[in-house]
């Protein structure tokens, strides 16, 4: 299989994908099919995830990539590759570039998690840090590919690429025979469409559903207009789908096969991150995660069964440290409280045993007594709690009131 054309808009068939599934049978993994039964009850049917957050270099990424380096010329090959990305490209491009012996440079911007520069640097790549945001990046990287002759690997927006992701949805079929709607995270296109394809060739019935960041949602205004269009400063934590501009190959396929695009916010992101954490003890990343951001901001919307796919895992350990807090906080799982009290002994102890008391774990504690906003005999606190959900900060904002305690806020 080979797409020879630079830029082509060639789309994508059936033959491809399954030529695909030839190319990477012992590189890529077929990765697990797990039933959720939170998410299940949820949207009152079954629902399973598609763990490629399993996959080798932590995302689907590989696959693509593979198929597109093992279709190059060999004197394509002779004059390497050259891919820039801040990180699931990055490895997906070095892993397979190391299994098929080409040499492999790739561009990262300067504050990448250190943790995937180190892992594309095992993977074999010569990494090389540019710029402070993608689009410097990604210049960098093409200027390169202009003056080497090396061959650029675009993240989406090549029928090899596309073709290769689109394996994971022969893997639903295969493993979900019984789906009726399928869940993708979409930030140019490549897997989405690569998956549309795979699907809608053989189960045309399947509801194909992407999933956006509303803060990096280009694909709801450039189906709207007809033709791929930018966003200004898109901005999400889910970086795995922070893509400004739908690729041109991706943006037909998609406008053709697939049935809806939802967008979903931060909140949900990070909840549903916690969730999988939680409750499927998987490590996904905010863009692995939109599609259960997806279930978990409109359950009743989905008919059943559904494929929610996991498209990766590779979170910074700092960044997951504060998404967990911000989700944590979006599931009511934080309270924040502003007290005053009677400046006297044993006031603040009486108030830490009342919060022992109704089950609340005091995380940080702020004691100001002198403030010209405080009377004479007065001192206030500010609380920072780890409750276990909404009802229990009810109940704890209840039982400091029936104790006397007047809240500030």
């Amino acid at each position: 299989m080979s797409f020879r054309t630079p830029g082509s808009l060639r789309s994508v068939i059936l033959d491809d994908i399954r030529g695909a599934q030839k190319m990477l049978s012992g590189v890529a993994r077929m990765t697990a099919m797990e039933g959720s039964r939170h998410l299940s009850q949820l949207v009152g049917a079954p629902v399973h995830l598609k763990c490629e957050n399993l996959q080798r270099t932590g995302s689907f990424k590989l696959r693509g990539a593979y198929v597109r380096i093992a279709g190059l010329r060999q004197e394509e090959r002779a004059a390497g590759v050259v891919a820039a990305s801040a990180g699931n490209h990055a490895q997906g491009v070095a892993l397979a570039s190391s299994l098929l012996g080409v040499r492999c440079t790739v561009f990262m911007p300067v504050g990448a998690p250190l943790p995937k520069v180190a892992a594309t640097r095992e993977y074999g790549a010569d990494v090389r840090l540019h710029g402070h945001v993608i689009d410097e990046t990604l210049a960098a990287a093409q200027d390169y590919a202009n003056e080497t002759g090396a061959v650029f690997i675009h993240p989406f927006d090549h029928p090899d690429i596309i073709a290769g992701q689109g394996t994971v949805g022969l893997e639903i079929l295969e493993q979900c025979p019984e789906v009726r709607t399928i869940l993708v995270g979409v930030g140019g296109g490549g897997l989405l469409a690569g998956v549309a394809v795979a699907v809608k060739s053989v189960r045309p019935d399947v509801k194909l559903i992407g999933v956006q960041a509303q803060g990096a949602a280009a694909y709801p205004p450039s189906l709207a207009a007809g033709h791929p269009v930018s966003i200004d400063a898109p901005s999400t934590m889910a970086d795995g789908i922070k893509v400004g501009r739908p690729g041109d190959v991706p943006f037909k396929i998609i406008g053709d096969l697939v049935d809806e695009v939802r967008t979903v916010s931060e909140d949900a992101l990070s909840s549903a991150l916690l969730l999988c954490l939680e409750r499927a003890k998987l490590v996904v990343e905010p863009a692995g995660a939109s599609t259960v951001a997806a279930l978990l901001s409109e359950p009743k919307a989905f008919e059943g069964p559904v494929v929610a796919l996991l498209s990766g895992g590779n979170v910074d350990p700092l960044l997951m440290q504060r998404i967990l807090r911000h989700g944590m906080a979006a599931a009511g799982r934080y309270l924040s409280l502003r007290l005053r009290l009677t400046d006297r002994p044993g006031a603040l102890a009486a108030l830490l045993l009342a919060l022992s008391e109704a089950d609340a774990n005091v995380l940080d504690v702020s004691h100001v007594r002198t403030d010209p906003r405080l009377g004479l005999t007065e001192a206030e606190v500010e609380l920072q709690l780890e409750t276990k959900g909404p009802e229990h900060c009810e109940q704890v904002a209840t039982t400091l009131r029936a104790a006397g305690y007047t809240i500030m806020a």
